[in-house]
């Protein structure tokens, strides 16, 4: 029963962001370059909320603390991320035309630093954020849940593990959306849209502190709205709409035909 636990968990947490890698970067060097440093930059804020941790003795117990501070040096970074990729365009963009072409791209379009160029590099550097997140945010409760025992025997909720595994992809797709988001309110000067995505990080964060009381049915939802409503806005930034989704739709079921 643990092991099917263990497995649970791990694919209902990194399932969908696996699936988005294999599908849409793994095939792309650059790409596959773009998301490990973003994921290296989140270490980095990491080790930052990690030092502030140590050297602030008085609030090493307060995990509200620790918690809103890993959020600010997670954004810091993810501005710091957002500068290092303007500066880098030139090269990413020679090193695209010289290595093995897209699979994904049209045949015969060549990338070029525009808007949606831009809008690919804050998607996949927003899931090596993401995915580091997730990695660290599960990783040790799932390593407990492979037993010996049943979450919940010793009186805690029987659906933590569960609970904890939907939470953690939920804050892995919102770091994709926080990222396309952020790049795209920094790349126009909406700098309003910037702060909405970090007070959006802040609620999702501080609400998880609600656990401890076991109150599940107000994160969750919480989250999950956050993620639909600023997906749908995120897709409206970059550029889709409901006859994009269409056409995409209709060009599958012609694939399939076929």
């Amino acid at each position: 029963m643990t092991l099917m636990q263990l497995f649970g968990a791990i694919f209902i947490a990194y399932g969908p962001p696996a699936s988005l890698f294999i599908i849409t970067i793994a095939r792309n060097p650059l790409r596959v370059i773009v998301m490990m440093a973003g994921m290296f930059f989140w270490l980095v804020s990491l080790l930052l909320s990690s030092i502030w941790w140590f050297a602030v003795v008085p609030l090493r117990d307060q995990l509200a603390f620790a918690l809103t501070f890993s959020v600010l040096f997670q954004e810091l970074m993810r501005f710091g991320y957002y500068k290092l990729l303007r500066k880098a365009e030139d090269g990413l963009q020679q090193f695209n035309q010289t290595g093995p072409p897209d699979p994904t791209a049209p045949s015969g379009a060549n990338e070029s630093t525009s808007d949606s160029t831009r809008h690919v590099y804050a998607y996949v550097a927003g899931l090596g954020f993401g995915v580091m997140s997730g990695i660290f945010q599960l990783v040790n409760v799932v390593a407990d849940s492979r037993g010996p025992g049943t979450v919940g025997i010793n009186g805690g909720p029987p659906n933590f593990l569960i609970t904890s595994a939907f939470l953690t992809m939920a804050v892995v797709l919102l770091h994709i959306v926080w990222n396309i988001l952020f790049f795209w309110g920094c790349e126009t000067k909406k700098y309003h849209v910037n702060a909405i995505v970090v007070a959006s990080h802040f609620l999702v964060s501080e609400l998880s502190l609600l656990n401890q009381q076991h109150l599940y049915t107000v994160t969750l939802p919480v989250a999950y709205c956050l993620l639909v409503l600023q997906a749908a806005w995120a897709f409206k930034v970059v550029g889709g709409s409901a006859s994009s989704i269409r056409n995409a739709l209709r060009w599958k079921v012609h694939r399939y035909a076929l």
